[in-house]
């Protein structure tokens, strides 16, 4: 088994060949493609997604609260 600091030497090793290749420009191409689809496609960020996870929890939390004051009230009315 390779120890981590040959890994490391040989991943080094590649990333300066690839720099100096065009290997580099076609990833840099490929990256700004890929971005590009990317920004098409409208996604949204996790931090984003999160968050509207939360609000909509709260929302729906809410939504149960008011439907159970509701059904009380009309409770209360047809009791009268």
């Amino acid at each position: 088994m390779l120890d981590p600091k040959t890994l490391e030497d040989i991943g080094n090793k590649m990333s300066s060949l690839l720099a100096n290749s065009p290997a580099k420009d076609f990833e840099k191409n490929a990256k700004a493609v890929v971005s590009g689809l990317l920004a098409k496609l409208d996604l949204v960020t996790r931090e984003e997604f999160d968050i509207q996870a939360q609000v909509l929890a709260r929302t729906r939390e809410k939504l149960k609260e008011l439907e159970a004051r509701v059904e009380a009230l009309e409770k209360a009315r047809a009791g009268q």
